[in-house]
């Protein structure tokens, strides 16, 4: 595979297929847009486009990469927000009839509204499926796009920066192979698994005073 993603590196080919990836897998979270991202950062950093050259005026593949990757994913989230928010009757009890979809969207009711609280939407974005619920839950509730879309930023550019990070470092340090692959995977996974453990946490609510 790093081979295969390593021979698209140098051409424009590869920040379609990781955009097209990335944009898609909130629908359907199976698709392997983190490894997507892990293996191109991987293929860049042994040299095969990014870190032997540049792309026009002079901006970094790397950079490029990242960009694609985070604006792929608030484009998605953004599609998945609308289509939430046009749902209707149907997809409100589709979400009553799903538990996860429920528990984010009570969390999200008063959560992107404060100032910390859209920390959630950033943890959830590791999360496997976690964006998906997010997006959803936040377009079905009819939050106010002024409070989602900065957050659904930041989580774009949060987890397109750290994917691409792993992939670079861990070909940096521990070579470009397998092994370094398998190494930014699993730390991707280790950060989605405490991710999901955050999002599942039960909040602590406020007693109100007497």
């Amino acid at each position: 595979m790093l081979e295969s993603v390593g021979s698209l590196t140098g051409s424009p080919w590869i920040y379609a297929i990781v955009a097209l990836s990335v944009l898609f897998d909130v629908f359907v979270p199976v698709l392997p847009s983190g490894v997507l991202v892990i293996t191109a950062a991987t293929a860049a950093a042994a040299g095969s486009g990014a870190a032997t050259g540049a792309v026009p005026h002079g901006v970094p593949d790397l950079l490029v990469l990242t960009l694609s990757a985070a604006t792929a994913s608030v484009l998605g989230d953004l599609v998945a927000y609308r289509l939430a928010w046009l749902g209707g009757e149907r997809l409100d009890r589709a979400i009553a009839r799903s538990r996860r979809l429920t528990t984010a969207q009570e969390r999200l009711g008063g959560a992107l509204a404060r100032s910390s609280g859209g920390l959630l939407v950033i943890i959830a974005r590791f999360a496997p499926a976690g964006r998906s619920v997010v997006s959803f839950a936040a377009g079905s509730a009819h939050r106010k796009v002024r409070e989602f879309l900065p957050w659904s930023a930041a989580a774009g550019v949060a987890w397109a920066a750290y994917s691409v990070a792993l992939g670079y470092f861990g070909a940096q340090w521990l070579g470009a192979s397998w092994l370094s692959t398998v190494v930014s995977l699993l730390a991707l996974i280790g950060a989605g698994v405490v991710a999901a453990y955050v999002m599942r946490r039960p909040t602590r609510e406020t007693p109100e005073p007497a």
